[in-house]
């Protein structure tokens, strides 16, 4: 069975971060394993704390993972700082030759900052050249190209910008373009500009989606598929997981996304029935 590691924090609410990623690796197929950065106290409706967990934390569990379950790909999504970024950055280089997704997570679908102000440059210049796709929505692109985004042209623009501070493939997830009738993420591999579209659902069901999309990535990463069609299908299995989200009716805010839509379904007689998962 193929692994996937996640270096992330975790959410206590089940909808994101370290527990939405696991979820996603184990419906696509691939054994999950996790190093955690910092935990959370969050629910629905918002995050209300964040503990930091230390250096040495975060190193030996990663260590760990190397010296006996080596990862056939990696993704990371909350930092936090730029200690930590450091220490994520120093571990990798000396023992990673996998695909590695940087999930550049910055801000919590509540408006939470999941990422300290200083260790935004820290990110870029050390995270960046060692990745092979970072994953921004808009707003985080935005911080790392230094520009406005307003239109497809400034998405392409932006993608080179990003590109050219040393990552092999950038995709900007349009999520955050609520003008617009499709979800439309652009996928730039310094040659082409592939425009991965979807429907737009209007919905609540939205957290955690960009830890499950970049977890996605890693896991068909880590199948064997190359970056386009990882991303393709990755894309495809976050539509799925938005739109069968409202099955789950938890929480009063911004409800998770069905992760096991494809495994577990409700019948209306209130009996379960299990399906099998693909990967398009």
């Amino acid at each position: 069975m193929k692994k996937v590691l996640t270096i992330a924090g975790s959410d206590s609410g089940g909808c994101a971060g370290i527990q939405a990623d696991i979820k996603t690796m184990g419906a696509l197929g691939v054994f999950g394993m996790s190093a955690i950065t910092a935990v959370t106290s969050q629910n629905t409706q918002g995050v209300t704390y964040i503990e930091e967990l230390s250096v040495k934390s975060v190193t030996t569990q990663i260590e760990a993972i190397y010296n006996d379950l080596k990862p056939d790909a990696i993704k990371s999504g909350m930092l936090f700082s730029k200690d930590i970024i450091l220490a994520v950055y120093e571990t990798l280089e000396k023992h990673n030759k996998v695909p590695y997704v940087l999930d550049p997570v910055m801000v919590a679908t509540s408006g939470a900052r999941l990422l300290k102000e200083d260790a935004i440059e820290v990110l870029i210049e050390k995270l960046l050249p060692i990745a092979d796709i970072v994953t921004p929505n808009i707003p985080e692109a935005e911080l790392i190209s230094g520009m406005k985004i307003e239109s497809q042209k400034d998405v392409d623009e932006a993608c080179r910008i990003i590109r050219s501070k040393g990552v092999k493939n950038v995709i900007i997830k349009g999520g955050h373009f609520e003008n617009s009738e499709e979800s439309v993420d652009t996928l730039y591999d310094g040659q082409n500009h592939y425009e991965l579209a979807s429907p737009r659902i209007v919905t609540n069901n939205t957290h955690g989606t960009g830890c499950t999309y970049s977890a996605a990535i890693a896991s068909y990463l880590a199948l064997g598929y190359n970056m386009l069609e990882a991303c393709k299908y990755a894309k495809q299995y976050i539509t799925s997981a938005i739109i069968y989200g409202a099955e789950l009716k938890l929480g009063s805010g911004s409800g998770p996304v069905n992760h096991f839509y494809e495994s577990v379904r409700n019948n209306n007689d209130g009996t379960i029935s299990f399906g099998s998962c693909s990967c398009g």
